[in-house]
């Protein structure tokens, strides 16, 4: 009965044109139909999927980056994360960004936490969480476009940067807040 009454909710797709597309981003109008049979077209950014890792050392630590984002001209904490490569699923391609951005190698492994996307009205971009415990340093990040100031931020101080606006981008948010909600070594993490 919940099926047919969330049909009568549902919009129809009835065809899709691409009007931008590179290997970063795609920009396509989307012929929809909401149910209250009003047809029009609809502008829709399809991005690759993204893959992020909350990574803690064994004194309850998350791996994080201080970045500059030109974007929006600003600066935040990070969790290291990024586009998967092609063929590459998402908990590798969290750990690889890991040491890419960080200098950290991840040891443990890594675990599924949490997939969303930041923006279904408007934006396809799937993105997958990953928490994982314990790394080894490496070196310097190989990622020059990439890379932040590094630091492990105890996970208690986590709460106040994210009151403070000091936490940059959905999945940083989602990951951090999803972990100090459900997530902690009595839930298996």
């Amino acid at each position: 009965m919940e099926a047919q009454a969330d049909e009568a909710y549902a919009w129809k797709v009835h065809g899709e044109r691409t009007l931008y597309d590179n290997p970063w981003v795609r920009l396509v109008q989307v012929d929809v139909e909401p149910p209250d049979g009003h047809r029009f077209w609809h502008h829709v950014v399809r991005l690759n999927t993204v893959a992020v890792a909350v990574v803690l050392d064994e004194a309850e630590r998350v791996l994080m980056l201080w970045r500059h984002r030109f974007v929006t001209d600003r600066f935040g904490w990070e969790l290291p994360g990024g586009i998967l490569a092609e063929g590459e699923d998402g908990a590798a391609a969290a750990m690889r960004e890991v040491e890419e951005e960080t200098g950290w190698r991840p040891t443990g492994t890594p675990r599924h936490l949490v997939s969303f996307q930041p923006m279904p009205g408007m934006v396809d971009t799937p993105h997958e969480v990953y928490v994982v415990r314990g790394a080894q340093y490496i070196g310097e990040p190989t990622d020059a476009q990439e890379v932040g100031r590094v630091a492990w931020i105890p996970v208690s101080e986590v709460r106040e940067l994210v009151r403070r606006g000091e936490v940059a981008g959905s999945a940083s948010l989602v990951g951090s807040l999803h972990y100090l909600a459900l997530g902690g070594p009595e839930h298996g993490f």
